[in-house]
């Protein structure tokens, strides 16, 4: 299967990522599309997987480049998983932060065993305050 990333915000739709995140069956607020907007707006890095001219997956994060970076989401279609996409997408945003930051995530309760997979530690020190709605 040929996948192209794309490693630029240019021509990325709300549309699209919104399809990925419902195909992806992870939890974010897909039918609201102007917050997906933002969401892509505010990523200091976003990386997306393209099979034909269809987003299959995507990485976005938040850094500073320089000590951590959080991981808010990595989704991949149902239909396109277990070809190694997350494991390349999150490859190409280790590659963007560099060896200085740390990456750090929240998981999907459906994605717990697949992290470890890829490199990540389980964290026992974490603290969250959840977001109003």
């Amino acid at each position: 299967m040929n996948i192209k990333y794309v490693e630029t915000k240019q021509d990325i739709t709300a549309k699209d990522v919104s399809r990925v995140f419902e195909a992806s069956g992870i939890k974010r607020p897909y039918q609201d599309l102007e917050r997906m907007e933002r969401m892509i707006q505010n990523a200091d890095v976003l990386i997306t997987a393209w099979h034909e001219n269809k987003m299959v997956g995507l990485a976005r994060a938040i850094t500073d480049f320089s000590y951590c970076c959080y991981l808010s989401d990595l989704a991949v279609d149902k239909e396109y998983q277990r070809y190694g996409i997350g494991r390349e997408l999150v490859k190409r945003v280790k590659d963007q932060i560099g060896e200085e930051s740390s990456l750090i995530l929240l998981s999907s309760p459906i994605a717990m065993e697949y992290y470890p997979k890829l490199g990540f530690s389980k964290a026992d020190n974490a603290y969250i305050i959840k977001r109003a709605k």
